[in-house]
């Protein structure tokens, strides 16, 4: 079996949109279907039985980004819902795949059990192992995992991954240094180091998905403090099993080098200089005194007029989009013993969760943007330049998605925007309320977007 050679009737390029009305399990399995339908992957059986071979294996990936919402709107915006995960899930058993597992790494914060619980995963998962025995449940692919209490780290054995390097063919080659300046907001920056560096970009990638014949990508459309749109493009952060291995923005403002924040400021260069301290303490009490005095400058930046922050969050971050791509390409062309293919090794699919999506401060505390929408492809690139449109953002001003069309070795896709080819009716793209963006990302909207609300929220200690 080759299951890159299966096809559906409708090009590469193609995007499909249908409105669903809400999260009924009925209404948003009809809402796939026609998907599949308009795509060309539907058979009478099952909405994949064109594009996915028989004997596949196949990994389901959400967007299960942490379990609570650090504002006050709930799990809708903030995750890939369960009735979107179960009604895909139940299409696939329709057909003849061998093996069915949803896997994916939120952040090291999220606790699974609440997130399985309070989405209902669980559960539904539970009863469909029972149902079938080709579905293989839930995995939380993060070797890592942090509470408020303790860092537990090494959970899972390194066989369980597969360690690429793409050196010099890594996106964030060009932007790489000798000095260590790749930052993640809360890790250690010697650890991120040791990952990336001039020549060396490694990344840690969850086994199960290099094995896997078809990958079935969940993502749920939001505004993104850090890349503007997070949807098919940025969900495959989460398929990277150690957070030091995933660059987010380099230390310093865009007059010193980095691209953590316009321009420069001496308050917030100390500010960095005491995470670092912070994240790289080794006891307790020292980390307890870092903690006071991260709390205080925040207490001095928050006096003067910024709005941005230390995270990188705006339109200017230079790195976390180049990051992201290169997870793109290796699902695309990575095998299972580390090296990338001149071709493509599985089949991905894209089905997007809009049909409440979120704004304003994304991804962590979004508030909900109800769109009512679906859409699916096979190119992410196609499907996040319809998703910032949705969202109100002109997509050229989007690195991740704009530069998601270069033409870099292993590409994204063999098109231009320009030759998207949209089957659903264009009036989905015109929704009817105003859409608030990240303080950052508010240059990149086609409309002035809303300023109402909180900006720029500090990073939790």
């Amino acid at each position: 079996m080759n299951p890159v050679t299966a096809r559906s009737q409708v090009s590469d390029s193609s995007v499909s949109m249908t409105s669903v009305g809400g999260y009924d399990l009925g209404e948003v399995t009809r809402g796939l279907r026609k998907l599949a339908d308009s795509l060309g992957w539907a058979t009478p059986i099952g909405g994949f039985g064109r594009v996915i071979p028989p004997g596949a294996r196949v990994i389901v990936k959400p967007n299960w980004v942490l379990h609570r919402n650090h504002g006050p709107w709930g799990l809708q915006p903030l995750v890939t819902q369960t009735a979107v995960i179960e009604s895909v899930v139940r299409e696939l058993l329709a057909g003849q795949v061998a093996s069915v597992e949803v896997c994916d790494a939120p952040i090291q914060g999220c606790d699974w059990e609440a997130l399985g619980r309070d989405t209902g995963a669980s559960a539904w998962a539970e009863r469909t192992r029972g149902q079938d025995d080709r579905f293989l449940g839930l995995r939380d692919l993060r070797r890592t995992i942090r509470s408020s209490s303790r860092t537990a780290k090494d959970l899972k054995p390194l066989s369980e991954y597969v360690l690429f390097d793409l050196a010099s063919d890594s996106l964030l080659e060009a932007i790489s240094t000798p000095n260590p300046t790749f930052r993640v907001t809360q890790y250690d920056p010697y650890l991120l180091a040791k990952t990336h560096h001039p020549g060396v970009h490694q990344y840690l990638i969850g086994r199960p998905l290099l094995e896997a014949d078809v990958v079935v990508n969940l993502p749920k459309l939001k505004t993104h403090k850090k890349a503007g749109v997070t949807s098919a493009l940025k969900n495959l952060v989460g398929i990277n099993g150690n957070k030091e291995y995933l660059p987010h923005h380099r230390i310093g403002g865009s007059l010193e080098g980095g691209d953590c924040y316009p321009g420069r400021s001496y308050l917030k260069r100390t500010l960095e200089a005491t995470y670092d301290a912070y994240n790289t303490a080794d006891s307790k009490p020292a980390r307890a005194v870092w903690r006071g005095v991260t709390r205080a400058l925040h207490t001095l930046l928050s006096r003067t007029s910024d709005q941005v922050g230390i995270e990188g969050s705006w339109i200017g971050n230079d790195t976390v989009w180049r990051m992201s791509l290169d997870l793109n390409r290796i699902l695309l062309y990575g095998r299972p013993d580390g090296t990338l293919a001149e071709t493509p090794q599985r089949i991905v699919l894209h089905i997007v969760d809009a049909i409440v999506a979120g704004q304003g401060d994304g991804p962590l505390a979004p508030e909900p943007l109800p769109l009512h929408i679906m859409l699916a492809g096979r190119s992410a690139p196609a499907l996040d330049w319809i998703g910032a449109e949705l969202l109100g953002y002109d997509p050229a001003k989007v690195p991740i998605v704009a530069r998601s069309f270069d033409h870099f070795r292993w590409p994204l896709a063999a098109f231009s925007p320009a030759d998207i080819d949209f089957v659903s009716s264009r009036e989905l793209l015109r929704p009817d309320t105003a859409i608030r963006h990240p303080v950052g990302w508010r240059d990149a909207a086609r409309v002035i977007s809303s300023q109402d609300g909180p900006a720029g929220a500090s990073i939790d200690l």
